[in-house]
């Protein structure tokens, strides 16, 4: 007998199937009777492997408006706030803060979030604090933790000792903000020795990198220059990458090939970059997104990240990559049925490949996560940014969600309307 059947479901390449789960696993993929202890009716919806976000600021949600706003909409200022909220702020506020968004996060099938954790406090409230919500929600959330020094592993007199301090006490991931530091050579400097820490620790790397308008912000290459110096190869991620919508095409054209020698892999942050950046700009206005399209053409993974939800960078949020996905298919331009079909892949698959994600997706032997969702298809997921009707993480039922229908009272008209394409629940 299975835990749970799925019966009927349509997966992200089309095939209708059954799923059994039993002991936390996904155990059959294939036609199923009804011998579970649970049978979910899922012809004519989307199953999907979870959702994940390698890049999110989880000791800052849910903080938006404390001490005050950020007025000028920049990322430095927003980083000055994050300063002054930080001081006044409790480990017991951050705890109950990140539990209410790893609430969010359940019931919108993000089950895999890496988050950032400032090491620019002597005290480490903020480490301290992201433990405990990673110990307590592992049963249902895989939470990495990056030990990242917000002000500057240099610039700040004891982020290094700190850094150092954070990965001894449990993080995951070696991070950094090169464009933060006081020079362009402090910054290369900080890649550098950032590095060789994730080499000894043996760690991956995950730094913030060229999250400005500078075309001459090109921390992008001393990393990846260090990943293959250390062997770093598919152990490295670089995050925003923002300068490079402003860099020189003929600069672009050998810079591309050297992050997929060094096998980085990219992170854009599409509706915190397009918020942030090009805030110096009149007109014509750079609106911050990568070369997302262009990375890709050169085998580089590249996902899509969450960044910032009601914090002091970022006004709004609600936890749902497709939201992510959606707002950067539109930047980027990817309007073709190929590239939004990418884009659903870029917030499943890609971003559990960056994130090093083992056992996940949905094959015999795999976890027992997945989503259904209120769509036919990827792609109509994207355009309806689709209820989550039902999330299973590691063979729990954890969430279930209403559909997205609309009683209509119009003179000749139905009296149910749905926002579907396809159905066959009508």
């Amino acid at each position: 007998m299975f835990d749970i059947i799925i019966k009927g479901g349509t997966l992200p390449d089309g095939q209708t199937t059954d799923i059994g789960i039993k002991d936390g696993r996904i155990t059959a993929i294939e036609s199923l009777g009804t011998d579970a202890r649970e049978v979910i009716d899922a012809a004519g919806d989307l199953v999907s492997p979870p959702f994940v976000d390698p890049h999110f600021h989880l000791d800052a949600t849910q903080s938006y408006g404390t001490p005050r706003i950020n007025a000028s909409g920049t990322l430095l200022e927003g980083i000055a706030l994050w300063g002054e909220l930080k001081d006044i702020t409790t480990e017991e506020e951050m705890i109950a803060r990140a539990l209410t968004y790893c609430d969010w996060a359940a019931s919108m099938g993000l089950l895999a979030i890496r988050s950032h954790v400032d090491t620019c406090d002597d005290s480490l409230k903020g480490v301290r604090a992201m433990l405990e919500v990673r110990e307590q929600v592992k049963d249902y959330i895989d939470l990495q933790l990056v030990a990242f020094p917000q002000d500057g592993f240099y610039r700040d007199p004891t982020a290094r000792q700190n850094t150092l301090r954070a990965l001894d006490m449990g993080l995951d991931v070696v991070g950094g903000i090169p464009h933060f530091e006081r020079t362009m050579a402090d910054g290369a400097a900080s890649v550098r020795e950032l590095c060789e820490i994730a080499a000894e620790r043996g760690l991956p790397v995950d730094l913030h990198c060229d999250e400005t308008d500078d075309p001459l912000s090109r921390h992008i290459e001393t990393l990846a220059c260090e990943a293959q110096r250390l062997g770093l190869q598919g152990r490295v991620n670089a995050s925003h990458l923002t300068s490079m919508h402003s860099m020189d095409n003929y600069y672009v054209s050998k810079l591309l090939p050297l992050i997929a020698e060094a096998g980085i892999t990219a992170v854009p942050n599409p509706l915190i970059n397009i918020m942030i950046q090009g805030r110096h700009d009149s007109f014509p206005k750079r609106r911050g997104l990568t070369r997302v399209k262009e990375m890709q053409a050169h085998g580089i993974t590249v996902g899509w990240g969450q960044d910032c939800v009601l914090d002091p960078w970022y006004s709004l949020g609600t936890a749902d990559m497709l939201d992510v996905a959606f707002m950067g298919l539109h930047v980027a331009q990817m309007s073709s049925p190929e590239d939004m079909a990418r884009c659903f892949d870029m917030v499943t698959h890609q971003n559990a490949a960056i994130m090093g994600l083992t056992d996940y997706g949905l094959h015999v032997g795999a976890h027992g996560s997945l989503v259904i969702l209120d769509a036919a298809n990827p792609i109509e997921a994207l355009r309806l940014r689709a209820a989550r009707l039902c999330v299973i993480s590691k063979g729990r039922i954890i969430s279930r969600s209403a559909r997205m229908d609309a009683d209509l009272t119009l003179p000749g008209r139905p009296d149910r309307v749905r926002r579907r394409h396809q159905s066959m629940h009508d």
